[in-house]
């Protein structure tokens, strides 16, 4: 059961949360996860194991499908904290302007300080293409060995990756469809990091990006590749 805190768009999971929950039932180094219907929160889903795949069912209904993988991408030089927050505030405008969901847990502007991750990813200045944020994790996301449970850490993986490709007021919504995430070292709660993100390539509807976690000390912590939709329609209201 996907708790109501760790909401996407209204109604529904977290993309990239739903996508950690599976990829802890894998156990596997590196996974990937595809969202087939939005996860709904609140209510038990049932989980089926077979042939080293993961599944999840709203009743009888696929919601998502996971599986090992590898994760193949070149992740760019790291950003400090200090130049991926100047970032961050010099392109909260369309965050807070623009958000097609702005109650989602990870990058929702409407969401209290604690309570939501509240990663806004801006263009930082003198690197083309390149995209970042501070990120200091609150301790609500810790489990016992005091670092972000994995899950947690899906979902900071997820929402940057849609900083670069996302339409932002000036077309339709984009939603998470496939997250890949290696998870290479822990991550404690309470020390600041750094997510780097940037896009892999957009074509037509579909819409490719990166994303990388830094340590304040440019260590590469954890990496992901996300899949993005661009919608046909507008969500309703």
């Amino acid at each position: 059961m996907i708790p109501a805190r760790f909401n996407g768009p209204p109604g529904s999971a977290n993309g990239g949360y739903t996508c950690g929950v599976l990829a802890s039932l894998l156990g596997a180094d590196v996974a990937q996860v595809s969202l087939r219907t939005p996860p709904p929160i609140g209510r038990p889903l049932a989980v089926n194991h077979e042939d080293g795949r993961v599944e999840v069912y709203d009743d009888g209904m696929l919601v998502a499908e996971g599986e090992p993988s590898e994760l193949l991408v070149d992740v760019p030089d790291p950003v400090d904290p200090d130049t991926a927050e100047a970032a961050s505030a010099a392109g909260m405008e369309r965050w807070s302007s623009a958000h097609p969901f702005p109650t989602c847990v990870i990058c929702g502007p409407d969401r209290a300080e604690g309570d939501g991750y509240r990663i806004f990813p801006g263009a930082v200045e003198g690197r083309d293409g390149i995209f970042a944020a501070a990120w200091t994790p609150h301790e609500s996301l810790a489990g016992a060995d005091g670092h972000v449970r994995p899950e947690c850490l899906w979902g900071a993986l997820d929402c940057p990756t849609s900083a670069p490709v996302a339409n932002f007021g000036e077309g339709p919504p984009v939603v998470l469809a496939r997250l890949t995430a290696r998870l290479g070292c822990a991550v404690r709660v309470g020390e600041r990091h750094s997510l780097v993100s940037w896009s892999l390539g957009i074509d037509g509807r579909k819409r490719h990006g990166g994303c990388a976690l830094f340590d304040e000390s440019g260590r590469l912590l954890c990496a992901s590749r996300a899949l993005w939709i661009e919608l046909r329609d507008p969500p309703a209201a």
